[in-house]
């Protein structure tokens, strides 16, 4: 699995997902339980993890819902 987005917004996640979802997008949020850990206080980001198959078609999903900006381009990872 490739991580698509990393970030501290719950409205990002949830949006995500959803478009996700409904594109029928194999996704996992990693980290999303260390809010117990961190207090629920929003410090540390959470990730939308994808199947390196899925990559063209969920920045495609995400550029056309205009949020885009949130995917992670590192070579390493999303090449």
């Amino acid at each position: 699995m490739i991580e698509l987005i990393r970030t501290n917004d719950p409205v990002v996640i949830s949006f995500v997902e959803s478009l996700l979802r409904d594109a029928g997008i194999a996704f996992f949020v990693a980290d999303q339980n260390m809010s117990i850990m961190e207090g629920s206080l929003g410090i540390l980001p959470r990730r939308i993890m994808i199947d390196e198959d899925d990559r063209a078609a969920a920045r495609q999903l995400l550029k056309d819902a205009d949020i885009d900006h949130e995917v992670r381009f590192d070579d390493e990872n999303n090449a």
